[in-house]
């Protein structure tokens, strides 16, 4: 069973983190909702509360299939300076295993610790200079894969992105299955 870790800190984005979660929980993935602050409650970017059932340092000795980084500035402030989560993500791309960042995460969480030097990539529109100092190239699209590594541009591309998720870990089949259920259309369909 595929293990995926959605990191969550107060300021995070809430259709990002939404998206996330509830397009990846129609797989059979075991997702874990972990909390970097110092509470397990955490007040999204428009003042939603969830109460994660996981402190990130509870998620240190897993292997993990996925870490999926929701955006917003301040969460993803708060997420570049936790360091049990740079752990994970450091782990994460030695490995080679999936971490899929979208908004302000491409650029404040991985861009500014140099961890995707060699990926092209792309981010909230108001960051691409920024995350140009931090790639091999930025992108246009509204959701890159390259390698390892998915990112996305902000709240509205959030659907695109998690599909995209579920295609790396499960498959085309398995992401047109949920999009059908979901009455989302894919790109190009």
């Amino acid at each position: 069973m595929s293990k995926i870790l959605i990191p969550l800190a107060d300021g995070v984005e809430d259709i990002e983190t939404i998206a996330i979660y509830d397009i990846l929980s129609r797989t059979d993935a075991e997702l874990t909702l972990a909390s970097i602050m110092p509470s397990n409650r955490i007040t999204t970017l428009r003042n939603l509360v969830i109460e994660a059932p996981y402190r990130i340092e509870e998620c240190l000795n897993t292997t993990w299939n996925l870490i999926a980084l929701p955006g917003g500035k301040e969460g993803a402030e708060c997420m570049h300076n936790s360091e049990p989560l740079m752990e994970l993500i450091r782990a994460q791309i030695e490995s080679s295993r999936w971490l899929g960042a979208i908004c302000t995460a491409p650029v404040i969480v991985l861009g500014r610790h140099q961890l995707i030097t060699n990926f092209k990539a792309t981010c909230y529109k108001a960051f691409r200079s920024e995350l140009s100092q931090y790639v091999r190239e930025v992108s246009d699209q509204r959701v890159v894969v390259d390698r390892n590594l998915v990112t996305s541009q902000s709240p509205g591309t959030a659907i695109e992105f998690a599909l995209a998720l579920v295609t790396c870990l499960f498959g085309e089949e398995r992401t047109h299955s949920i999009a059908h259920t979901m009455n989302v259309l894919l790109p190009g369909k």
